[in-house]
């Protein structure tokens, strides 16, 4: 799996009445690779992933994936009705049909497997992302789209899930298309990044496109100095939550 083409897209152009979504984008991704799409809100990310997906057609430009490869998808939210008895392990198996050992193993394998009885909406917001993460990956895929996966989770445990996705592309090999609004939280998880403003902004290792004028131009001042002071020692590990476990572990995160 790992280095097997797996989605190309070219050219990709999409608009909604007067409104230009998508213009010119091209995007590739290999399995065995982590490929994060930045950009600011309402840069087009998440339309760009729908039509990766093939959920919407473009107007202009091509779209191939890989024949019959394997999609797990993680959405940007999920809103949880209280009401809704819905258990965890329930959820994971929706549209999925599975034997409960390969549920519990999922669900351990993204550190969920404390939560397999609760009832959904009882989990945190990092739990539900893990919760999301072990169904998507019920479908044994070889492509992972992962859109906003830190979202409604707090600075630790968008490390602690950024090295989770990692390991789980090291484990798997499977290619992971990533989006983020925030480069100095991934530059450490991904292989590759496009930044997208409704087309390619600029494109490359994450060292390169932080330096890149047209990042600049698109995230100001401020989140260059994010990004410069920004640092992130691999001597150590995180639990669940996102805590350090090495206690001598080094830390200079940007606030």
């Amino acid at each position: 799996m790992s280095g097997e083409p797996l989605l190309r897209l070219h050219g990709v152009s999409l608009t909604r009445g007067r409104r230009t979504l998508l213009d010119g984008v091209d995007l590739d991704l290999a399995g065995g690779e982590i490929v994060t799409l930045i950009g600011p809100n309402g840069a087009g990310k998440s339309t760009l992933v729908k039509v990766a997906l093939g959920l919407l057609a473009p107007d202009r430009g091509t779209v191939w994936r890989r024949p019959g490869v394997r999609i797990g998808y993680v959405p940007q939210r999920l809103v949880v009705a209280e009401t809704l008895p819905l258990s965890v392990e329930r959820f994971v198996t929706l549209g999925t049909p599975a034997p409960r050992a390969a549920v519990r193993a999922a669900l351990a394998e993204t550190g969920a497997a404390h939560v397999l009885r609760n009832p959904l909406h009882s989990v945190s917001g990092g739990e539900l992302q893990r919760v999301m993460l072990a169904r998507a990956l019920l479908r044994r895929p070889a492509l992972l789209v992962l859109d906003e996966p830190v979202q409604a989770v707090d600075v630790a445990g968008q490390y602690a899930l950024y090295e989770l996705i990692g390991a789980i592309r090291d484990r798997r090999g499977c290619g992971i298309l990533l989006v983020s609004h925030d480069l100095h939280l991934v530059m450490a998880a991904t292989d590759r990044v496009v930044c997208l403003n409704h087309h390619v902004c600029c494109a490359g290792h994450p060292d390169d496109v932080s330096r890149d004028p047209a990042y600049r131009a698109l995230f100001g001042l401020e989140g260059v100095r994010h990004l410069a002071v920004y640092h992130h020692h691999h001597d150590h590990r995180h639990d669940l939550h996102g805590e350090v476990l090495h206690e001598d572990a080094e830390h200079d995160h940007a606030r």
